[in-house]
């Protein structure tokens, strides 16, 4: 683990809430049809975002919580996907929305679509607060995508880095130093 770093804003507060709202708004428009939305937030990075998401959504929801891991304290995804704590409820014949912080490599979004879908939604489909596509090692990309970013280890608003950072208001971009 590095033991310095600065952090340096990389998309505002305020970027965010207007992005959010934007999301919210198509998204109720895509499931208008819906008698419920089941949102499934994949932990622990997307707390934030999806708390802010629910909010700011124009349709009866109900909201689950997914934790996958492949990360631990590192900065590099181990590709190696564990689920720590699965969904209470059911989603058979139901419409999902599977909310994630990031997209990276791909690896755990494939998973969890890959388990989701074997329990028979109606429609599932997802939304990520950040995609990476430089950085994609699967064939999968998000429904409703925040902001697409370069390469480079981000923190704030849930993201963390070694369980630290998820309380800034905005999405910085981490810089190691010595």
């Amino acid at each position: 683990m590095h033991s310095k770093y600065e952090i340096d804003e990389m998309i505002s507060a305020k970027a965010i809430a207007a992005r959010v709202e934007t999301l919210a708004k198509e998204i109720s428009e895509h499931f208008a049809d819906t008698d419920k939305l089941v949102v499934v937030g994949l932990l622990r990075g997307s707390f934030v975002f999806i708390a802010d998401l629910v909010r700011e959504l124009t349709l009866p929801v109900e909201v689950d919580f997914l934790e996958a891991s492949s990360y631990g304290n590192s900065t590099e995804s181990s590709r190696e996907v564990r689920i720590l704590k699965d969904l209470r409820g059911e989603i058979e014949g139901r419409d999902v929305l599977v909310v994630e912080d990031i997209v990276d490599t791909g690896h755990t979004l494939h998973h969890v679509l890959h388990l989701l879908e074997a329990r028979n939604p109606k429609r599932l489909m997802t939304c990520a607060l950040l995609d990476k596509p430089s950085r994609r090692e699967t064939d999968v990309k998000a429904d409703y995508i925040g902001f697409e970013i370069p390469d480079e280890f981000v923190v704030g608003y849930g993201i963390d880095y070694a369980q630290r950072n998820r309380n800034l208001p905005y999405i910085g971009a981490v810089r190691f130093t010595s």
